[in-house]
């Protein structure tokens, strides 16, 4: 994910959905973006197949931010991620994958990356099938960046990845980040320090 440069003007962004027409602009984006490549189904796929929610941030008619994302039920997630969700969730449950996210060098730190993410978890709280219960990630471990962007939104660390990306070669780390939406939960229980505060102060008036 990439989010300093003069200011867009965010009013002035209109959103619209990826179509085939997009493939070389999107190719040359993804290029200066990613080190990852991607190779040419990839493209034809985001920009035609329904099953994947591809939005692009347009300014005066160019794409200067996009965001794609695969909506699909829990047993369609990789293994490494397969205790995203608790058991107690059906195995048809919907969870949304984050391919990409990216925003041109000119445009980042002006809202648009978080104006796209909120589109997609709009998209999934309302229009899904079966409401997506986790919304999550892969970013590599030294893309400070992008996990700043997403701790700041309030995804958290669920696992790390040695090895999980080859890039030029080399192998790399990554982390699976993941936001919990629609009453969705991971695997095991959290419980919160202020919780933990209103559950004494309650016991406290039970005991009193």
């Amino acid at each position: 994910m990439s989010e300093e440069g003069p200011p867009a003007a965010l009013a002035d962004t209109v959103l619209r959905f990826l179509c085939h027409d997009d493939i070389d602009t999107v190719k040359e984006l993804c290029a200066d973006w990613f080190p990852i490549e991607y190779p040419d189904s990839w493209y034809r796929d985001i920009t035609s197949n329904k099953k994947f929610f591809s939005l692009a941030a347009t300014h005066n008619g160019q794409i200067v931010g996009m965001i794609v994302a695969e909506i699909k039920s829990r047993t369609k997630v990789h293994k490494e991620d397969g205790d995203i969700l608790a058991s107690s969730f059906s195995s048809d449950t919907q969870v949304a994958y984050i391919l990409s996210l990216g925003v041109v060098k000119d445009f980042r730190k002006q809202g648009i990356g978080s104006l796209l993410l909120e589109s997609l978890k709009s998209h999934i709280s309302s229009t899904a099938q079966d409401l997506c219960k986790a919304l999550y990630l892969h970013v590599l471990t030294t893309n400070s960046n992008a996990i700043r962007f997403y701790e700041n939104r309030h995804f958290h660390q669920h696992h790390y990845l040695p090895y999980y990306y080859s890039i030029r070669g080399v192998l790399q780390d990554a982390y699976t980040y993941v936001l919990y939406l629609n009453g969705g939960h991971p695997p095991w229980t959290v419980i919160y320090p202020s919780l933990l505060v209103v559950t004494s102060r309650l016991m406290g008036v039970i005991m009193s």
